[in-house]
């Protein structure tokens, strides 16, 4: 396989993702001071990507893949905020099928971090087909439970 493409640009019914750059239409985030600091971040990862709504054209989130390891063919997805207005599952399982139609190209094995308290992002994965593997620290040090979908069980989904 070949080096993973961290910021694709995909495209789907509802979204299209595409590379996340340093400008935000996001400036009213209920606390800017703690937005700025995930942003500065997402745009320092190299792997982040922007929302954005195909019929209206306007930025409703971001999303990012994170942590490639080829030695263990793996990349995780995570990071994803969606505006509240788009919260309910179409939206959020279009932008995670792309990412992983996308992260099969390059890896047999997406991993998603999930805090153990964070019961709605974990029913939504899990509605993916991903299942709980363990546990382990998140990037921020933080408790979070692995969840997995391999490219085998997403194409037998």
């Amino acid at each position: 396989m070949s080096m993973f493409d961290f910021q694709p640009t995909l495209k789907g019914t509802l979204i299209e993702l595409s590379p996340l750059r340093g400008q935000h239409p996001a400036s009213d985030r209920y606390k800017p001071e703690v937005f700025r600091a995930f942003f500065l971040e997402s745009l320092a990862s190299g792997g982040a990507l922007t929302i954005r709504e195909c019929q209206t054209g306007r930025v409703i989130g971001s999303s990012r893949f994170h942590g490639y390891n080829a030695d263990l063919n793996e990349i995780e997805i995570g990071w994803t905020f969606l505006a509240r207005s788009h919260w309910g599952g179409t939206y959020n399982g279009e932008v995670k099928r792309l990412m992983l139609r996308h992260a099969f190209h390059f890896v047999k094995r997406v991993i998603f971090l999930i805090g153990p308290r964070n019961i709605r992002s974990q029913r939504a994965i899990e509605r993916l087909g991903a299942v709980r593997v363990g546990a382990r620290p998140d990037a921020a040090g933080s408790d979070a439970f692995v969840y997995e979908i391999t490219s085998n069980a997403c194409t037998q989904r």
